[in-house]
């Protein structure tokens, strides 16, 4: 029997895409709130997608639809944070800056998307010739520690700048949190960072035949 694509993981799939602007706005603030709403919005959409993935595996729903949608979702959440946090970051007020990089470097960014624009157009060639390549293991933690940095940095500015209002700078408490938070926040972008190149190599080797094939012109025949 035929799966409609209009199913509840896609139909989840496609609301973490139109929350993707609404973080993205909240994302560029300058208040403890804006932040803190942006940082509520964007872990309610990323914790939509363990649900829609849940969903689909368990109730046999899933589409190829499905498979195009949800790293698409990934990566539009993923821009919604990267870019603003580029443009925070290189504000004059060092509170702006990220901890243990400072003003996000560019190189960074551009390794992030460089992998993201890459598979997404590989994926779309891949697919107007019959063969659906869906996010492997490796891709899928790759966007977990994504997640996790972009969550902690969202809420990270958010403690910042209520701190800053509230007199907590220099205290002992603050201080801890301040290293503790600091730490989570440089340490998941360094690995996924690494996870970035490492899943770019692992989608490579899996799909050689197809790369080959688009590095020659060839056409990939989905049945081998």
């Amino acid at each position: 029997m035929a799966v409609s694509r209009f199913n509840l993981p896609n139909v989840i799939t496609v609301a973490r895409i139109l929350a993707c602007p609404v973080v993205f706005v909240l994302a560029l603030g300058e208040s403890a709130g804006t932040f803190l709403a942006a940082f509520v919005v964007f872990v309610v959409a990323a914790l939509s997608d363990l649900w829609d993935g849940y969903l689909a595996r368990k109730h046999g729903l899933i589409t190829d639809m499905g498979k195009l949608l949800d790293p698409l979702a990934d990566k539009l959440l993923m821009a919604a944070t990267l870019v603003p946090f580029y443009l925070v970051s290189h504000r004059p007020d060092p509170a702006w800056e990220v901890p243990w990089w400072g003003p996000l470097p560019l190189w960074v960014v551009l390794v992030i998307f460089g992998r993201e624009i890459f598979v997404t157009l590989f994926r779309s060639w891949a697919a107007r010739r019959g063969a659906v390549i869906s996010a492997g293991p490796s891709g899928k933690y790759k966007a977990f520690i994504q997640n996790i940095f972009s969550g902690a940095l969202l809420l990270w500015y958010s403690l910042v700048l209520y701190a800053r209002g509230a007199g907590w700078e220099g205290q002992p408490v603050w201080t801890f949190w301040e290293a503790l938070h600091g730490g989570v926040v440089g340490l998941s972008l360094l690995v996924a960072l690494v996870l970035t190149v490492f899943s770019m190599g692992v989608y490579l080797v899996q799909n050689r035949q197809l790369f080959s094939a688009a590095v020659g012109g060839g056409r990939h025949d989905p049945s081998s």
